[in-house]
């Protein structure tokens, strides 16, 4: 299973995805707090907590899903090459 993983690359695609994923929660996350965009109309009430910990939350929420995202897509392609190399090397 090891030699799997390490064929696909599947560590530095993990490593690649958790980079991406924070890259574009704190991105997003600055852009929702320092209100880059303009000012929000607050017509939400939010409950125990203030926006920006919901928000952080969120951010959180968005950089795994992110992260996975691209951990799969990026290792989907590593297979994809690996099985193009392979039917190569039978055709010759």
């Amino acid at each position: 299973m090891l030699v799997l993983l390490e064929s696909l690359a599947f560590y530095r695609n993990v490593r690649v995805g958790l980079v991406v994923g924070a890259s574009l929660a704190v991105l997003l996350y600055l852009v929702r707090a320092l209100e880059l965009l303009g000012p929000l109309v607050e017509v939400r009430e939010y409950p125990v907590v203030g926006p920006d910990v919901w928000f952080a939350l969120l951010a959180f929420v968005f950089a795994a899903t992110s992260a996975l995202l691209v951990a799969i897509g990026l290792t989907v392609f590593e297979a994809a090459r690996g099985a193009r190399s392979v039917e190569r090397e039978e055709g010759s």
